[in-house]
């Protein structure tokens, strides 16, 4: 008796993230990945113009991570990292604190984007907790994510993600990205009224909220306000670290510099999970006391996994070249490109770019936002021209891995002008 195929038998028992299983969808069965490509069991080749979920900086199966891995595995695969340490992890954040913006000097590790951001909030109110100061406000950004974990949940946007649980969640303070005077007055309002612990934000954009891109100038006014009140100021930066906005670090346009940044996803090249919160020495030294109350009860059972941190160190070393950084100048260059084509185009809104980040909004009569069947129509347009990009509903976005050729970047930007010049006749015929 033959066996059932992969989606048979994915369907009878997987749960997939981000899927309404009632509007079945087809999964794409990889197989393998190279560099940009992947590779489906049927032999069909797609280009990774996403990163996997914006991860994959160096592209897939990448020789330098791999051997990392192998080496690291046959060393020491794990070990607890509540009274044990080892080389990986202690190396890992010797050199993220070397190149980290501003005067951090501690690193706690986690399991991914979405902890990292919990470790932080905490941190955070802790801090002020230990000071024995009942600061326990958190003001964010409106328009944010920051991940899926109840924390998390808290300080990003109200809305699609978050509607079951609204009455669960702790009451945090928004602000726009417009930067008016009027959010300044409201911002020094809330500093002075509220007792604000810490002020979160996603510098420079703004990833599932739709791609939003805003000027550093807005953070540095919010900034400002916020070290006034002793405020403190958390960077998450699990999408736009390592170089994706420009810089190596977003928060290297900010100034002053935030006192704790979350990273994640590019931290090892999307390998394996691995998050980092890293924190100033002035945060850390309120939590060393003679007393057991003051200490941070957090942790994660994988917390410094040192297979981890050794493909961390390996992808940091690739980012930090000057070959990954002519590659994404290159990347720049071609998005810059493809974003005067879009212009031209009728019904595209909003093209924007910044760093290896290009973005644009397009035209849905029925509706806006995540939930537009856009998406599901392009993602099908994308495919059969052999590529892999997945729009956040009507906007649309390119963020390939830094491996990506110019012969596939031209692959990549071709299939997003044909798909904004003929998806909309498709649209209005289905």
């Amino acid at each position: 008796m033959s066996r059932p195929d992969l989606l048979e038998r994915d369907h009878a028992v997987i749960w997939h993230p981000f899927t309404q299983s009632g509007l079945q969808q087809d999964m794409l069965p990889v197989a393998r990945a190279k560099g940009a490509t992947l590779y489906l069991n049927s032999g069909e080749e797609l280009l990774d113009g996403i990163s996997s979920w914006w991860c994959n900086l160096h592209g897939h199966g990448h020789p330098a991570i791999v051997e990392a891995a192998r080496k690291q595995c046959e060393l020491l695969d794990h070990v607890l990292f509540a009274g044990c340490t080892h080389e990986p992890a202690v190396q890992l954040a010797e050199r993220l604190l070397q190149i980290l913006p501003g005067k951090l000097r501690k690193v706690f590790y986690s399991d991914n984007g979405s902890t990292a951001v919990e470790v932080a909030l905490k941190m955070a109110v802790q801090w002020w907790y230990n000071r024995g100061e009942q600061r326990s406000t958190i003001v964010a950004l409106g328009n944010s994510y920051h991940g899926d974990t109840f924390g998390a949940m808290a300080a990003g946007a109200r809305g699609l993600f978050t509607k079951p649980f609204d009455s669960m969640l702790f009451q945090v303070e928004h602000i726009s990205t417009a930067g008016s005077d009027s959010d300044v007055v409201r911002l020094e309002d809330l500093c002075r009224r509220k007792g604000v612990a810490a002020f979160i934000f996603e510098p420079r954009v703004q990833g599932a909220g739709g791609m939003c891109m805003y000027s550093a100038d807005v953070l540095n006014r919010y900034i400002a306000i916020c070290k006034q009140h002793g405020v403190l100021c958390i960077a998450d930066e699990v999408m736009t670290g390592f170089g994706r906005t420009g810089p190596l670090f977003a928060s290297a346009e900010l100034c002053p510099a935030p006192d704790i940044v979350c990273l994640s996803k590019g931290l090892t090249n999307g390998s394996v999970p691995l998050s980092v919160t890293a924190c100033s020495q002035e945060i850390f030294e309120g939590f060393v006391s003679n007393d057991h109350s003051r200490t941070f009860f957090h942790g994660h059972t994988y917390t410094g996994n040192p297979i981890a941190a050794a493909i961390a160190l390996a992808s940091l070393e690739l980012t930090l070249s000057e070959e990954c950084a002519a590659a994404r100048a290159r990347i720049e260059k071609a998005h810059a490109e493809c974003a005067s084509v879009l212009q031209t185009i009728t019904g595209v809104g909003d093209v924007r770019l910044t760093g290896t980040i290009l973005a644009f909004d397009l035209h849905d009569p029925a509706s806006r936002g995540y939930t537009s069947s856009i998406r599901d129509v392009a993602m099908k347009f994308f495919r059969k021209r052999g590529v892999l990009l997945r729009p956040l509903g009507n906007t649309f976005y390119c963020m390939p891995p830094y491996c990506t050729t110019e012969e596939q970047l031209t692959r990549i930007h071709t299939s997003m002008v044909d798909c904004a010049k003929e998806l909309p006749v498709i649209f209005d015929s289905i």
